[in-house]
């Protein structure tokens, strides 16, 4: 029977989650995260609910809420297009990206749709968790587009903000339902000098504005989240840099979403990672990250340990926690609460970054479903390339069995990346559900 890393409890559409990396428990995808801090003193993320790889996002909204980054709450549900709760009479399109803001006792919640004709709209909440209700188009003059996100300023005016590949701001009026269509400016950061590509969030940090997006500028994929400032939400704004990149979290990884916010007195990065071999399938992770004297913020790695600290090498680790993976090898659903590495091939290999050995490990388990050719596993510390402290051989079972594979490794200690080298000839080697060290 598999460890479940993850505590689930189910009632009144929720689900509470222990977690670091990825803060979404098994068999759900939340992309598209944005942070907010609520008056309640807790952290909300708002984001789409991927649920195939043909298409993005679904007709349904989750509100996920910690006060610790560790423990997550999964409220379910809160605001549909279609089905149960639906609240969008005049479409049943998908829902994409939100963002949701609070002010003067109530909460809004800015959705979008893929379908022109409906667009952008917002619903009302009394609760920073929902459920969201009477969702109403927002008219946008013309220039309806997808990924609205809201940012109210210290002296009370709030500015919708919105577009792909060029970004539009305008003051939102005081009913924050409608834009004030004279303030509208377009092209505040763009494609070409700014390498914007879509997925808006606006905060502020020492009177610098930050304009945080998905970031184009490697590889003309945007998996970076990246950064412009400027002294005003309407700008001049100048660009940054990358805060996190997620390329090679999946074969097939396209883009990218979040959003950064301070909670508890640090600053942390949302962004997401797919999975399944597909642009979708999206799974929402955090990074701390810090910021330089003249207010720039540094790139920080995808890791397994997110807002916490290094993974405890005694206890389990699910490999679905894997933070880059190379090759053909990917992450995908086993059963309703269970995700695995699957589809392995000679030399792919994935990492784990960081897994804390405390006084020393010298024995290894894994938890794997051989197939028909077997293989075997090499693990290396720091570097796929690094120190090799051990090889769990895999023989190959047409049983179609989960099994527990032990072996040795060299005595190990401290804090280290830990890297899985797989190998074997054509393909079927095996499927890996977890592992851990002992002494």
């Amino acid at each position: 029977m598999k460890k479940i890393l993850f505590a689930l409890t189910i009632s009144c559409f929720s689900v509470i989650t222990r977690a670091q990396n990825p803060i979404v428990p098994p068999g759900v995808y939340i992309a598209d995260p944005s942070a907010h801090v609520c008056p309640d003193g807790k952290l909300y993320i708002y984001g789409s609910l991927d649920e195939s790889t043909q298409y993005y996002c679904s007709w349904r909204h989750h509100v996920m809420e910690t006060t610790d980054l560790k423990n997550w709450k999964i409220t379910e549900n809160v605001f549909a297009s279609k089905g149960e709760n639906d609240q969008v009479s005049y479409s049943d399109a998908l829902l994409f990206a939100p963002d949701c803001v609070y002010k003067n006792g109530t909460y809004y919640m800015y959705y979008c749709m893929p379908d022109p004709k409906a667009a952008e709209g917002v619903a009302f909440s009394k609760s920073p968790a929902g459920p969201f209700v009477n969702g109403q188009k927002i008219q946008l003059r013309g220039i309806e587009e997808i990924d609205p996100c809201v940012f109210v300023d210290d002296d009370g005016t709030a500015y919708y903000i919105w577009g792909q590949f060029q970004a539009k701001v305008a003051r939102l009026k005081p009913n924050m339902t409608e834009i004030d269509s004279s303030t509208i400016v377009t092209g505040v950061v763009n494609e070409k000098e700014h390498f914007f590509h879509e997925g808006g969030y606006m905060v502020k940090r020492n009177g610098i504005y930050y304009f945080i997006y998905a970031d184009m500028s490697r590889a003309n994929r945007p998996t970076s989240i990246g950064y412009a400032t400027a002294s005003s939400p309407f700008g001049p704004f100048k660009y940054g840099g990358v805060i996190v990149d997620n390329t090679h979290c999946d074969p097939a990884t396209w883009n990218n979403h979040g959003s950064i916010v301070e909670f508890n007195g640090r600053w942390y990065v949302f962004y997401h990672r797919s999975t399944h071999n597909s642009r979708m399938m999206r799974k929402a992770c955090v990074e701390p990250i810090t910021f330089n004297a003249d207010g720039s913020i540094n790139e920080v790695e995808m890791t397994s340990q997110g807002a916490g600290p290094a993974l405890n090498a005694f206890e389990t680790t699910d490999a679905a926690r894997a933070c880059l993976l190379f090759g053909n090898v990917r992450i995908e659903l086993a059963d309703p609460k269970n995700e695995i590495l699957s589809k392995i091939e000679n030399e792919d290999n994935v990492a784990y970054k960081y897994i804390d050995f405390k006084n020393g490990a010298s024995k290894v388990e894994f938890r794997i479903k051989p197939l028909k050719n077997g293989g075997g596993i090499s693990i290396h510390l720091d570097q796929p390339w690094g120190k090799q402290i051990g090889w769990i051989n895999v023989q190959g079972d047409e049983k179609n069995e989960w099994k527990a594979i032990k072996g040795e490794i060299e005595e190990t200690s401290g804090i280290h990346a830990v890297w899985l080298t797989f190998h074997g000839k054509n393909d079927n080697f095996f499927e890996i559900d977890e592992f851990s060290f002992s002494k």
